[in-house]
This record gives C-alpha cells, sequence and structure tokens, in this order.
C-alpha cells in the first residue's frame, strides 16, 4: 500500500475544510467567545462527524443514508438551533472577562457534540464523502487496512486545518482585555455562530 494513492484524497479534504463554511465559522465562533480549548472539543466534534460520513461512503452506506435523509434533516436544524441558542447567550453576555473564562470551561461534551451535530447536518460534508469521495478514492478496493489510512489522514488533515484558526482567534482574544473589547468579542462570536446556523439552514 502506497500513501501516494491517497493523495488526491488529502488535497480534496484540505481544499474543503479550508474553504470558509459552517465548520470553521462554528469553530472561530467558539473560540472568540470561550477560548482555545472550548474551540478545540468543537474541533473534535466535526472530526467525528468526518468519520461517521467517512465509514458510511466507505462501507457503502450512501444509499442507507439516502433512505433515512430525513434524519439528518432533522439533526441538521437542531444543530442550527442550538449554534443560534449559543449566538444569542453570547450576544446577552456580560462584559466581565473572569466571567467569560468561565464560561469557557463549561460542557466539553456539549461543546463536541455541537460541532457533532453541525457537522452531520452540513450540506458540503454530506457532498463530499456521498458523492465526490468515490471520484478520488475507488471504494471497491478499501480494505480494512486501507480504511485505517482514511481515518487516520481525515483526523490529520482535519485538526492541521481548523487548528490554525482557532489558535490564532485565540491569541487574538486573548489580548482583549477591557470590558468594551469583551462586549466586542463576544458579538462577534455571536455573529459568527449565527451565520453558521443561517448556512446550514439554507444551504441545500
Amino acid at each position: 500500500m502506497n500513501l501516494v494513492e491517497f493523495f488526491p484524497y488529502i488535497v480534496a479534504l484540505a481544499i474543503a475544510c479550508a474553504i470558509p463554511g459552517p465548520g470553521i465559522a462554528g469553530s472561530v465562533g467558539t473560540a472568540l467567545g470561550a477560548g482555545f480549548r472550548p474551540a478545540l472539543w468543537f474541533v473534535s466534534g466535526i472530526v467525528v462527524g468526518d468519520l461517521i460520513f467517512l465509514s458510511l461512503a466507505v462501507f457503502g452506506l450512501a444509499a442507507v443514508a439516502q433512505l433515512f435523509a430525513g434524519i439528518f434533516t432533522v439533526i441538521k436544524f437542531a444543530g442550527a438551533a442550538y449554534l443560534l441558542w449559543l449566538a444569542w447567550t453570547f450576544w446577552r453576555a456580560g462584559v466581565d472577562p473572569t466571567k467569560m473564562r468561565a464560561r469557557s470551561e463549561r460542557g466539553p461534551l456539549a461543546t463536541l457534540l455541537a460541532g457533532l451535530s453541525l457537522t452531520l447536518g452540513n450540506p458540503k460534508t454530506i457532498i463530499f464523502y456521498l458523492a465526490l469521495l468515490p471520484t478520488v478514492i475507488d471504494l471497491h478496493t478499501i480494505t480494512p487496512e486501507r480504511y485505517a489510512v482514511l481515518a487516520v489522514l481525515t483526523i490529520l488533515i482535519l485538526y492541521a486545518v481548523c487548528i490554525p484558526y482557532i489558535a490564532l482567534t485565540a491569541q487574538a482574544r486573548a489580548f482583549l482585555a477591557n470590558p468594551r473589547q469583551v462586549r466586542l468579542l463576544n458579538r462577534g462570536a455571536a455573529v459568527a455562530m449565527a451565520s453558521a446556523a443561517a448556512f446550514i439552514v439554507v444551504r441545500e
């Protein structure tokens, strides 16, 4: 098995992930509002969602996913609703930086599930794995070993693309100290999350 044969997949996934969309917007919004660690949990939820779609495609379950498209529609709107709730929370947040730091320690599992639900309802992710993936990888030749390589590559690529976004955002956040700047920060996070929610609802 030669890693060169996975090069088209690496390039395609890296480009798809790097193009700003609801995943990046949600990650940046989380980093803006709560810091790097919660944003990393959010990104981890995105990674889990991508692995689910990768598995659906690789194991020939694309047809099953289409039969149960209604489930993904429900997940899509649930994820959007959660992001809107987060946006409202940050918009109305107080301006005390210590309170903001305290909020950053809330619910890693809830944050991970937010990233997961966003990904499961993201048409861009669905299209990539269930429609575009077969054009860059011959799914009929996938063995357990090749699937493991694809899964590892998926994890590495997603973290490699998303971590710089959230790290830079969190670093910029650390320099914002006065109440007025924190208010602007919270509202910037709210706008980013609301935009992500609107994107996944409107996008067909």
